[in-house]
């Protein structure tokens, strides 16, 4: 009996633990369940507000001088003087005496050419004279008859006449050969390179140098044909005519750790499309680059510096700027109605820049317009505007900080 309740004693421990938690579960009562509050997303907006907008357009280039020329002489001879400024950087003005060549041999043309012309006159004088002489014997002899041109020595008087002319042309061409070994400088300028030094024979012709002008300096500046849509280009037609306007272009290049501005106008465009790129080249142009006008810590505009154009654009009258962030490309933007819900609608993009968009049309003025987009768009969205308590409360307009630029020159217009 005693075994029989060892053995049976735990399987009864084990019904009435089973039956106690079947009796637990199923008597407690269940807790109400509570909807989890869904937190609506947060963003931000901006107020549209027309406005007009001045478009300018951003390409890059390689300064370069308006003028180039080598340096050639006209005459031969041994190199007797160099001047200082014809050296690599050197400066110039216009009328300085750059090189000499040795004029002895030159003088001695002169004189030789001045002692030819003086025979040949003298020789002239003498036919006239005979020829005169030869007209009264002929008149005094009574014949009645016209003399031949032979006895009145007009071929004679005709040969001496192309001797002196000629004589006179190789004077000329002798003083000119003298004025020509004194090498000048056609404009104000600056050397790029030199070969030539004292003591060195030069030929006529060969290059001694390689200088250029100073008074302005030039950056071609490719764009795109969907840039020239934003520019008023000078465009010159056959028969000298031009049709649009010379835009403003600021220009900026980093020397010596820091950055500088320059100002100057697009002067022309190109001759042609170029065939690799398809691009538009214009031509920028900057007076006195090497002037120091912009102050003494200011670099001149050299040559072969490379720079970033700012080009002046039209200007776009009642349109809607807005930052970037709006945009749902490729052409929708998302309003925040009062009741803090969220609309999509389609608007005119005319121009995507890097911090802004510009839209024609599609917004009206006061039009709330979402800056930071929820991960998914859904169209009657509630969502919490930053800066806004309750409906009745009126929208401010949500600062926008763009990238912040540089000042350039004066009369660069709304530069965004």
């Amino acid at each position: 009996m005693k075994l029989f309740l060892k053995i049976l004693l735990p399987f009864l421990v084990l019904a009435l633990g089973v039956s106690a938690a079947w009796w637990l579960i199923h008597t407690t009562p269940m807790p109400q369940r509570r909807p989890k509050p869904v937190k609506p997303p947060v963003v931000r907006v901006v107020k549209a507000k027309q406005s007009d907008y001045r478009y300018w357009v951003t390409a890059q280039g390689t300064v370069r001088p308006r003028t180039e020329t080598a340096l050639v002489p006209q005459v031969s001879g041994q190199v007797v003087k160099v001047s200082p400024s014809l050296a690599a950087g050197g400066f110039f003005e216009k009328g300085d005496l750059l090189l000499e060549i040795d004029p002895t041999d030159y003088r001695l043309a002169l004189t030789k050419s001045e002692a030819t012309v003086a025979t040949a006159a003298s020789q002239l004088s003498k036919i006239e004279a005979e020829a005169n002489v030869a007209q009264k014997e002929w008149k005094s002899l009574g014949n009645g008859t016209k003399p031949s041109a032979l006895v009145l020595k007009k071929p004679q008087l005709a040969d001496a006449q192309a001797t002196l002319a000629s004589a006179k042309a190789s004077l000329e061409q002798a003083r000119l050969d003298l004025s020509r070994t004194q090498i000048r400088a056609p404009f104000a300028g600056r050397v790029r390179s030199e070969s030539v030094d004292v003591g060195q024979y030069v030929n006529k012709g060969s290059q001694l140098a390689s200088i250029y002008a100073v008074d302005y300096a030039e950056v071609r500046l490719p764009l795109s044909d969907e840039e020239l849509a934003f520019v008023d280009l000078p465009l010159s037609y056959r028969g000298g005519l031009e049709k649009g306007s010379h835009p403003l272009v600021i220009l900026t290049a980093d020397f010596a750790g820091k950055t500088f501005t320059w100002q100057g106008t697009v002067v022309r465009t190109e001759g042609e499309i170029d065939l690799k790129t398809r691009m538009v080249v214009l031509v920028a142009q900057v007076k006195d680059p090497y002037g120091d006008a912009d102050g003494p810590d200011a670099p001149p505009l050299a040559s072969g510096m490379f720079v970033r154009a700012r080009i002046q654009g039209r200007l776009a009258k009642d349109v809607f700027v807005l930052p970037r962030s709006v945009l749902m490309p490729p052409d929708k933007v998302v309003l925040v109605s009062q009741e803090n819900r969220l609309k999509r609608r389609k608007v005119q993009v005319l121009r995507v820049e890097e911090n802004d968009i510009v839209i024609g049309s599609g917004l009206a003025n006061g039009d709330v317009v979402c800056t930071t987009m929820p991960k998914v768009v859904v169209e009657d969205m509630l969502v919490s505007v930053v800066g806004r308590e309750k409906k009745a409360t009126p929208l401010g307009k949500a600062p926008h900080k763009g990238k912040k630029g540089r000042k350039a020159a004066k009369g660069e217009g709304q530069a965004r």
